[in-house]
Order: C-alpha cells, then structure tokens, then sequence
C-alpha cells in the first residue's frame, strides 16, 4: 500500500484543518488562561477543539469525542465504551507558546482499549504523521505530498534518546542501565517524540512523570505501526480508558521491538507499578 487508507486519510484532513486554525492564531498576539490544573490554555487549543469535533462528527456522530479540552466523562458513562475519540487538539501547548514549533494535533481512535488509528499533526512544518492498525505508518511532508512509509530502526549505537524540552527528570541512570552510558539526547516538544523514533531517526524515549491518555495515544498508533511499541515500566503494551483516571503510567516508547524491553526493566528494578 503506497498510501494510507482512504479514512485514515480523511482523519488527516480534520488534523491539517486543525492545524490551519492553530496557526491563524500563532501568527497573532494571544492570550494566555491558566486552567485548573495550572497547564496553559490558548485560543488555538479551543480553535482546534472545534474544528476537530465538528469534523469528527460529521464523519460518524455516534461516536464518543474524549479530548483534553472538553469537560471529562465520568466514569460510569466511559466504562461502556467499546470505540471512541480520543483528541487532544494541541499537544505541546507551552510549546506553542515559546513559538518554537514543537507542537503537534493528536487524533486517535481507540478500539477495545487499543489505538487502532492515529493521525499527528505539526502545524508549522506541514508533517502530518498517520497510521492505522495493520496496514502501516505514513509521513506525509507537506500537504498534497506524498506519502513515505514509516519504519522504525534497530537499536543504534550510539542510541539517540528523544527528550521533552519542558519536562525534565532525573531519568539519566535508568537510562544507563536500558541502553548504556554512551547514548545521545535530543530535546523535542510534544508527540513529536514517537514520531521520530517510528522515523527512525531516534531510539528511545522513556517518560517518568506524568501524562495523560491523549497525549500519546496517537502516536502510539504511529509508532506501533511502524515497528516500535509504547510499553509501561513492566513491559506492557499501552491500554485506554482502563479506569476512572485519565492519567499514563510512566512509560518508555521504543523503536527496537526485537529486544526484551521487559527482561532489561526488571533487571534494571523498575515494578512498574502504577
């Protein structure tokens, strides 16, 4: 297949109109609101909600729309979900506000708990990222681009180690004991970080502090697809909507899925426990 699926594609559209609405705002003067959780919100972050919600539903109003800046279901509603959205319509926000790029629109659809499609979006560059469950990961460079297949790398050496830029950590000695001392940091925003590990320009991002279910189902999808895995501290692959948190565990993202990640955490006495 030389291109993505035909809905696959149509989720990149909503992703790419997002992303025009983002921009329209970037370009300008912004405000900057403080929601109550103390994360920024911008009128960008509202702008992509609506455009994606509009465009979603009108593809299948029956189903569910979970996104980061919609009130959140409780739990007794989402437990009976089988299939939904699950959008967060501007990833990397304190990005957005520094202008420096690394922001992205993440759109994926859970199935049984599993992303089984994703589309991630970086407005400034124009790369739209898209993938669904068993047919493979794409890139497409600019919009009316072609479409490059994804594939993740064996484990390089020196490994390159996919960082956030606005989330430090003192996750350096884990690190040591996964892949060895002699491992190169690259510091990126947002989601961006799985989609250059499914690129295979990096090796590994490993996350130790906190992150919410949209922030990496998406790309989760993407990195899947092209050959990599997001994994739990105890090597499990990630699930959605396992409960009435909306919250990760911590997590390491991998493009070598022919190691024995799980085998490498223990030894490296990580529980993984949530």
């Amino acid at each position: 297949m030389t291109t993505p699926p035909e809905f696959a594609r149509q989720i990149g559209g909503i992703a790419r109109a997002a992303g025009d609405a983002i921009l329209a705002v970037y370009h300008g003067d912004f405000a900057v609101q403080t929601k109550d959780d103390a994360s920024p919100l911008t009128a960008a972050d509202l702008a992509a909600q609506q455009v994606i919600v509009a465009g979603l539903g009108a593809l299948d109003p029956r189903l569910p729309i979970l996104s980061e800046e919609a009130k959140a279901l409780d739990w007794s509603e989402r437990r009976h979900w089988s299939r939904y959205w699950l959008v967060d319509p501007l990833d990397g926000t304190r990005e957005f506000i520094k202008r420096n790029g690394e922001f992205t629109v993440n759109i994926a659809l859970i199935d049984q708990g599993r992303s089984v499609l994703g589309a991630v979006l970086a407005p400034v560059t124009g790369e739209l990222y898209l993938a669904e469950q068993g047919r493979g990961a794409w890139l497409q460079q600019q919009p009316g681009g072609t479409w490059q297949r994804l594939r993740s790398r064996p484990l390089a050496q020196p490994p390159t180690v996919a960082g956030s830029r606005s989330h430090g950590g003192g996750q350096g000695s884990l690190l040591e004991q996964l892949i060895g001392a002699n491992f190169q940091m690259l510091p990126l925003g947002s989601s961006l970080k799985f989609c250059l590990i499914a690129r295979g320009i990096a090796d590994v991002y490993l996350r130790l502090g906190l992150t919410s279910e949209w922030d990496t189902a998406a790309a989760q999808c993407v990195l899947d697809e092209a050959g990599g895995a997001v994994l739990d501290l105890a090597g499990r692959p990630f699930r959605y909507n396992r409960g009435e948190s909306l919250l990760n565990p911590e997590f390491i993202a991998i493009g070598d899925s022919s190691i024995d990640w799980a085998a490498r955490l223990t030894k490296a006495g990580v529980s993984g426990e949530e």
